[in-house]
């Protein structure tokens, strides 16, 4: 726990505070029963009401200093546990912020929500129930031994034979306990996915009547977790009762000794009451050890799926010679013999593939799907590094730039629209945070988005609903574009970003890209589209099987040629 428990450095002070005024609380408690058997011995038992009134008054102090102590402890406690909550949260999102799509590959999305919230919280409890009650337990019921100890050893051997067996139970409890809590986890993670799953895709559920078998698949994976949480607390709870025989057969023992004890006269009735009540203490704090073993093993099972995002090694950085704010005067891209495959895959989606697309000119990608067109793509901004060969831009190797300058440098529109809450200017200027109105205008009249929104109520500060929800999906993709327009690329990447676009549409967006005079890459199923591109890279099964303008391919390409001819079908058809 140790990367976790680095975050609560910043609040030591705090805490300390917050320990010392429960050692307070502790001390109060420990103390009450000495000056009960004293109220008993010298008060009652002599008949000095003077005695009673005087200790009774000390008591009622002591426990109001308590009192205050354990209003300033929550206080600190509160403080303590939200901050250092609040630190690992934003240390877990920066850190995810930083990894590259290898290390996403290595959680589900739903895992990652997990961890940042329903993990941080166990833990976060942790915190604040530690400072709280959870080390004043175990230390009441240490202590509480030896005050027993003191006032009378004999009596008080009867705790030493107790105490050390219900501590090894409890032990084991834990051990098990840990292990069935990562589980129930693992199982919340997978709830929490298929519920992000439905509310994502609710309308394509409805659409197609598949209700119920959703509900049966949420059914059986929430009931697995309702399952194993059952199980691991019944494990937890049956501790209970067990703590609770224990001790009250203890209590018994005491009772029935010292009564032996008082009725021979080598002992007060006041000593033994006071045993008897550090006893009962001490059965109160082991009732609490089921809640502590519950928090802290899930504390535990916690700790280790945030270490795990936190030590999570980026696989894509820069090297330590990289140069500063190295700028793409002309956007020049080659590949030179490059394959890839993704982390933890046998094959490879990218063979030998070598090209070279010339500054200014738009290159059309084809090819069925899964032929490695978007793989192609996510390799010119570093999303992903090849595994052989290398890319060039402007005649340098990609790693020599700054990994911020080379994507600040390249505009993106991915295969799936993905807008965000907020309004449409909001949604354009997230490709350039300082983008004027002017420069937002711009990258929505080339991407011919404009006039759509200057017909909604608020115009550019319209609100979209998540994802976009209120957009048609050629309104997404056109808003899509003028993101990735907005900060004047001198390389773009259209993931089959016009694919919901009419011809004539695509026609004018791609006319007014052109003038941005960056590298053009568009991937497209169309002839139309690829008519107009400078150069065509036809791939299939990851390699690149032919290269070259739309005439050229017609001549030399038969399955180019067999793309055409089925298209041109379908347009005489229709």
């Amino acid at each position: 726990m140790h990367k976790v428990s680095g975050f609560l450095k910043p609040y030591r002070l705090h805490m300390g505070a917050a320990l010392l005024l429960m050692l307070v609380e502790l001390g109060v408690e420990l103390v009450q029963p000495l000056l009960i058997a004293k109220i008993i011995n010298e008060g009652i038992l002599a008949k000095n009401m003077d005695v009673v009134f005087t200790w009774g008054w000390v008591m009622v102090g002591i426990s109001l200093f308590a009192f205050a102590s354990g209003i300033s402890n929550s206080f600190l406690a509160s403080f303590s546990s939200q901050g250092f909550a609040y630190d690992i949260r934003k240390s877990l999102f920066g850190k995810i912020q930083k990894y590259s799509f290898a290390n996403l590959d290595h959680y589900q999305a739903s895992s990652l929500i997990t961890r940042l919230t329903n993990d941080v919280t166990q833990i976060q409890t942790m915190v604040f129930m530690s400072l709280r009650i959870m080390l004043r337990a175990p230390l009441l019921v240490v202590f509480g031994t030896v005050m027993a100890l003191v006032i009378d050893a004999k009596l008080a051997a009867v705790l030493l034979v107790t105490i050390p067996l219900l501590l090894l139970f409890l032990l084991w409890v834990l051990r098990m306990a840990g292990a069935m809590f990562r589980k129930v986890q693992e199982n919340l993670d997978q709830v929490n996915g298929i519920m992000r799953e439905n509310l994502s895709g609710i309308r394509l559920i409805k659409a197609f009547l598949n209700s119920g078998h959703e509900i049966s698949r949420f059914t059986e994976s929430s009931g697995k977790l309702k399952d194993r949480t059952i199980k691991v607390l019944q494990l937890i709870e049956t501790s209970m009762p067990i703590l609770l025989f224990v001790m009250n057969a203890g209590i018994i023992v005491i009772l029935w000794l010292g009564s032996h004890e008082v009725a021979s006269g080598s002992m007060l009735v006041g000593d033994v009451v006071a045993i008897v009540n550090y006893a009962l203490r001490m059965t109160m704090a082991l009732t609490m050890f089921s809640f502590i073993i519950m928090s802290f093993s899930r504390t535990k099972a916690s700790s280790a799926r945030l270490r795990e995002v936190l030590n999570e090694e980026v696989d894509l950085f820069d090297a330590a010679d990289v140069r500063q704010d190295e700028k793409i005067a002309a956007g020049s891209v080659v590949f030179d013999r490059v394959s890839f495959k993704y982390p933890g895959a046998d094959e490879f989606v990218l063979k030998d593939i070598s090209f070279e697309a010339k500054a200014g000119k738009m290159i059309a990608v084809m090819g069925a799907t899964g032929s490695g067109k978007t793989s192609l793509f996510q390799l010119i901004p570093r999303l992903y590094d090849p595994a052989g060969g290398s890319i060039h831009v402007d005649g340098k190797d990609i790693r020599q730039f700054r990994l911020e300058d080379l994507r600040n440098q390249i505009g993106y529109a991915p295969q799936e629209a993905m807008l965000f809450s907020g309004s449409i200017s909001e949604n354009i200027s997230w490709g350039k945070e300082d983008a004027s109105f002017e420069e937002i205008r711009e990258a929505a009249e080339s991407a011919q988005i404009h006039e759509t929104i200057m017909k909604l109520p608020e115009q550019y500060d319209s609100p979209l609903g998540q994802r976009g929800v209120n957009l048609s999906g050629g309104q997404k993709q056109r808003l899509s574009v003028a993101r990735a327009l907005v900060r004047k690329p001198k390389i773009l990447l259209l993931d089959d970003s016009t694919s919901a676009l009419d011809l004539k549409t695509e026609g004018r967006l791609l006319d007014a890209v052109r003038k941005y005079q960056s590298t053009i890459f568009i991937i497209t199923q169309k002839i139309s589209t690829a008519m107009e591109a400078d150069d065509i890279l036809l791939m299939q099964d990851g390699q690149l099987l032919a290269q070259g303008s739309h005439e050229e391919l017609l001549k030399d390409s038969p399955l180019y040629r067999k793309i055409s001819d089925s298209q041109a079908g379908r347009r005489e058809t229709v």
